[in-house]
């Protein structure tokens, strides 16, 4: 296995990692947005009250997503299952 595979392989890795974190994150980034902007207007500076709504936005990203986000860490792992003869040898 050659070091130019080995950094190829965390690269694929990494940008998987991120398209899966991305719906989840880009939700509650949103949610927690809007819940701070509504904050600021009615200056009510209550930290909990952004996490159920968090929460539940998350829960449907995942939700909407799911099917997608299994999609692409299967497909993912079939190549590098693919790719294993090619790698030791």
């Amino acid at each position: 296995m050659t070091p130019e595979t080995v950094v190829e392989v965390g690269r694929e890795a990494l940008i998987v990692m991120v398209l899966l974190s991305a719906p989840v994150l880009l939700t509650a980034l949103a949610i927690g947005l809007a819940i701070g902007m509504v904050q600021a207007a009615t200056q009510i500076q209550e930290m909990t009250l952004s996490f159920i709504p968090k929460l539940l936005g998350m829960f449907v990203a995942l939700a909407l997503a799911g099917n997608w986000m299994l999609g692409l860490v299967v497909d993912y792992t079939l190549r590098l299952y693919e790719a294993i003869p090619g790698m030791i040898g």
